[in-house]
């Protein structure tokens, strides 16, 4: 979204494109859940009266232009890339099939998931615990808006507590919003770590990786 209130800023998802290809570089296997809120957010939409479902599927579709916009970005410098929707769309993109998904990863290819789950009722969060899951990864990455986990949202509290390390237990009884619970209860069934980083620090999601960058990492120990 970018500087703009809505929709799709291309120098944003440029400059998000070269950090994930950065990280491609250094010989990493890299997939991507992408949200749709900048279009279309589905809570949103049953507040005001729509049928909480239709209002997810429309913003489902809503991820998968997104994930239009990602893979155009990366194949524009370089970076083979497929899109991988739970809600099938063949005229624009590949069904979600894991073992393709896996054998594109294998091949040196970026797989971008689009659609979430295919289901309503589940957010982006809960997607990337599964998608993570499934393609047996070594961490999840959520690239947000702020440097980590705050005991409140620091936008609203400038003094809002900062953490460096939690378990994924502490997220859940504190009720810290970084990511839903379920998200956070599939990833601690599956030992995945959670790194928490800003997605708006260029070359960030690099540093992160390698250990030098500001993050929170959410895991076992905390």
């Amino acid at each position: 979204m970018g500087a703009g209130e809505y929709g799709v800023d291309f120098d944003t998802v440029r400059r998000i494109a070269q950090d994930v290809k950065q990280v491609h570089d250094l010989g990493a296997e890299v997939c991507l859940v992408i949200g749709g809120g900048n279009i279309f957010r589905g809570i949103s939409g049953a507040t005001v009266g729509m049928e909480r479902a239709s209002a997810d599927y429309m913003g489902m579709l809503a991820t998968v232009m997104n994930a239009l916009a990602m893979q155009s970005a990366l194949e524009g410098i370089g970076q083979p890339t497929r899109v991988l929707s739970a809600i099938p769309m063949a005229t624009v993109c590949e069904p979600y099939i894991r073992r393709r998904a896996m054998r594109h990863m294998e091949k040196g290819r970026i797989v971008i998931f689009a659609a979430g789950t295919g289901n309503p009722f589940f957010t982006t969060d809960t997607t990337a615990a599964l998608r993570a899951a499934e393609m047996d990864c070594d961490c999840l990455l959520k690239g947000t808006q702020v440097d980590g986990v705050y005991a409140e949202d620091p936008n609203k509290n400038p003094d809002a507590e900062r953490y460096d390390r939690l378990s994924y237990h502490d997220v859940l009884s504190r009720d810290l919003k970084v990511m839903d619970a379920a998200a956070i209860s599939l990833a601690r069934e599956n030992a995945i770590p959670i790194l928490v980083f800003s997605i708006h620090n260029d070359g960030a999601f690099a540093d992160v990786l390698q250990g030098k960058g500001r993050c929170t990492v959410i895991d076992e120990g905390g």
